[in-house]
């Protein structure tokens, strides 16, 4: 009989066990801890920058003006945000309401189930049930447990990793990836057409249909005795081309703008779309790809769905456009591949925790 390592401890299990003051692991630098606040305090504020609200009713319209005017609010958003509450998208209530009952069902089951489905991020399995390991150089933890797998394109999939139960995981979760992958395109159009390029441009530098790959991640953020010292998500960026997010409606994405962290308010039916780093550098930052972090609290559970929109990791060269870059705006990031960004990414991440030491 094969005996299993016992995994670490998943947060919910910390979170469910009565403890009133969280592991030090947990606990964020003093630097951070200045910033955090009450989520649900922050979310009723009305003064200051909020994240822009895009409707996209008009994004297809025949009527030329109509059109272009849906179209330079998202091209604005991207580049004065890099961060948007999508409205009138496409995809039908009843099919995100699906795709957020069947996630919670799943996050639902016992720790037990949950752990038929663990990763092995040590072995390189990253798909499946997991949690954060320490970042060597930092020892920080984040206050979430998650379930990762790649969702699209449908030949790519490694369905043993999908939840049979509950029953409508696959199915909801599949026609919301093809559903999301149809926005993506329109998206691509649109960031394409503003950067001056042709229309299919940004999503062939991609990967195209073939080879751009659609990463799901729901994100269970448990309740926290104390919400103030922890982050469910650090500060980061994403390494994605684009990022869409579905929520809860339980607050807690702050977006760093302007000098300061705002916090996104809760849209019904929307889904809150990030340009991510990919765009970022191809377009030379004419684009933003924003910093953000996600708060928790001692209330309610919040689960998040974030599907990475990520090109192939070593077949594309990742630099500035050609039509982007001039004498007076020159390209601002070396060529990579995408695994040598994420890569790049991750020792500066060490090296700035090293340094802080």
């Amino acid at each position: 009989m094969v005996t299993s390592v016992a995994p670490s401890p998943r947060v919910e299990s910390l979170s469910s066990s009565g403890i009133q003051s969280i592991p030090k692991e947990y606990v964020r630098p003093q630097e951070e801890l200045n910033s955090i606040g009450n989520i649900f305090e922050e979310e009723k504020k009305e003064e200051g920058p909020q994240v822009p609200t895009i409707d996209l009713r008009n994004i297809d319209s025949e009527d030329d003006a109509v059109r272009e005017k849906c179209r330079e609010e998202l091209k604005k958003a991207a580049v004065e945000w890099g961060v948007m509450h999508l409205v009138n998208h496409g995809i039908s209530d009843d099919l995100l309401q699906r795709v957020k009952k069947a996630g919670k069902e799943f996050f639902d089951l016992p720790v037990e189930e949950k752990e038929k489905h663990a990763n092995d991020q040590e072995l390189g399995k990253i798909q499946g049930y997991g949690s954060k390991l320490a970042n060597n150089a930092s020892g920080q933890l984040e206050w979430e447990d998650y379930f990762f797998h790649l969702v699209y394109p449908e030949d790519k999939r490694d369905m043993s990793i999908w939840p049979k139960t509950p029953t409508d995981y696959i199915e909801a979760t599949s026609e919301y990836a093809r559903q999301l992958r149809s926005l993506a395109s329109k998206v691509f159009s649109v960031l394409a057409l503003g950067l001056g390029l042709a229309e299919g441009r940004l999503e062939k530098e991609v990967g195209g249909l073939e080879e751009l790959l659609l990463q799901m991640k729901i994100n269970y953020y448990p309740i926290c005795p104390q919400p103030e010292l922890a982050l469910g998500v650090e500060a980061h960026t994403d390494v994605s081309a684009l990022t869409f997010i579905l929520h809860n409606m339980v607050p807690g994405l702050q977006l760093f703008y302007q000098g300061k962290w705002v916090t996104a308010k809760c849209v019904p039916n929307s889904i809150i779309m990030h340009i991510g780093d990919t765009i970022e550098i191809l377009s030379n930052r004419k684009y933003k790809s924003i910093l953000h972090r996600g708060l928790v609290n001692k209330e309610k559970v919040r689960i998040s769905w974030a599907v990475f929109c990520e090109p192939p990791k070593e077949k594309i060269i990742l630099k500035p456009l050609p039509e982007v870059v001039s004498e007076e705006e020159p390209a601002i990031f070396p060529p990579r591949t995408f695994a040598q960004h994420i890569q790049h990414k991750l020792f500066r991440k060490t090296q700035d925790a090293l340094d802080a030491k």
